[in-house]
């Protein structure tokens, strides 16, 4: 119940069981045909160039990066949290010259300061974090893409811990670049990358592809005089891999393949506005039941993200004490933070397969327990009463009957 990776979801642990297939198995390139076909729809997306980079979110932010941006590059980073330094980190390693704007921990940055330092800067590339986990914040991308196309620059999007849980609509806002991950809101575990690109992303690909010379029809063919400097993340290669070209790059990791399409299928037949409003309830439910045991909440709670809420750890409390019970004592793993927010703040997940109401009741009733046994005074049942009365109001708006034999 941590800010992922959060528990997968069984079907997917089972899917991720099967043998497996060689990769030019007709099996296997019709599953990675069907993936792609499902991420568009999970992306909200028509690109054509959506794939998925083999290895942890990390790869494909750095797939992303070091693929569309040469040394001398101008990129623009709006750092709200530790995952926009992140960004302005791999950047720099890729020879850019990196500008950042900053944002206090727990907050956002409003459209227009952005489009000031877009329109002074100039960058070929603005990049940033949709949800940061380190400060739970979501920052608002629906103005960007208008901002980013005005200034002839191209928008990438980190929604590694959003994608499947908080809105995202990479068209209709103008994302011209995305990865993700699915340990988050998509309910698998670590090492694939869902990632997205847009036909500006992949014209300025175009101009940089390159194929192995063991592969060329021509052994003897210059390479291009800006190839992309990773051979792994070299995107355009991965492209011709999974196009229908098939074109030999890597072993794709067919286990995670597995799980990659098992996440898409479940989150698709839920339906995607019904996971993210799944999402935002619970997500409600447990900042009710925090705050409901008297607990303060840190950042800006209008901005922040459905699917993990920052909670402030009172005075005299040992953080890490805490988390140390909860895990040993419950079975229940909650996270910290880093930098600035390290042994202030716990973080609270609700997300993929454990936004439930079980899951959040539970956790709120185990941490009563453990902070009582630290010494916190929070008053009996607080956390669970607030939480169900978040879902009895849920319930009333939508007319959902209550279960029979429950107590009014």
């Amino acid at each position: 119940m941590g800010p992922g990776p959060a528990s997968a979801d069984p079907r997917v642990l089972r899917a991720m069981s099967a043998q497996l297939v060689g990769q030019y198995d007709p099996v296997m390139t019709a599953y990675m045909d069907e993936t792609m076909a499902l991420y568009r729809r999970v992306f909200r997306t028509r690109n054509e160039a959506t794939v998925l980079v083999d290895g942890t979110s990390r790869a494909g932010i750095e797939a992303v990066l070091v693929s569309l941006l040469e040394p001398g590059d101008r990129v623009l980073v709006p750092v709200f949290g530790r995952f926009g330094h992140l960004l302005r980190e791999i950047a720099e390693r890729c020879g850019a010259e990196v500008h950042t704007i900053e944002a206090e921990w727990g907050t956002v940055f409003e459209p227009e300061r952005v489009e000031e330092a877009v329109r002074r800067v100039r960058p070929k590339l603005l990049a940033v974090v949709q949800g940061d986990t380190s400060t739970t914040m979501n920052q608002p991308l629906a103005d960007l893409g208008r901002i980013a196309r005005e200034h002839d620059a191209l928008l990438y999007a980190d929604v590694t811990a959003t994608l499947g849980g908080n809105e995202f609509a990479m068209d209709d806002w103008g994302v011209d670049a995305a990865t993700a991950g699915l340990q988050k809101c998509l309910g698998g575990p670590s090492g694939s990358s869902p990632t997205s690109l847009s036909p500006r992303a992949v014209a300025v690909l175009d101009s940089r592809r390159s194929v192995e010379a063991g592969l060329r029809a021509d052994p003897d063919a210059p390479a291009p005089r800006r190839r992309i400097a990773s051979n792994y993340f070299d995107l355009g290669m991965v492209l011709d891999y999974w196009g229908p070209q098939r074109l030999n790059h890597h072993t794709e990791a067919t286990t995670m393949l597995y799980g990659a399409r098992e996440c898409a299928r479940i989150l698709l037949a839920e339906g995607l506005e019904v996971a993210v409003a799944r999402h935002r309830l619970h997500g409600e439910a447990m900042l009710a039941g925090v705050q409901g045991l008297g607990l303060a909440v840190f950042g800006d709670v209008a901005h922040k993200m459905a699917n993990v809420v920052a909670v402030e750890i009172p005075d005299g409390v040992d953080g890490e004490g805490v988390r140390r019970a909860l895990l040993a004592d419950y079975g229940i793993e909650i996270g910290t933070s880093f930098g600035p927010l390290a042994g202030r703040v716990w973080r609270i997940g609700t997300m993929g397969h454990n936004a439930r109401k079980d899951a959040v009741l539970l956790t709120l009733a185990a941490l009563e327990q453990v902070l009582r046994a630290a010494g916190a005074r929070v008053g009996a049942g607080g956390g669970t009463v607030a939480a169900q009365e978040v879902y009895a109001a849920h319930d009333a708006r939508h007319d959902v009957a209550a279960p029979a034999g429950a107590v009014a």
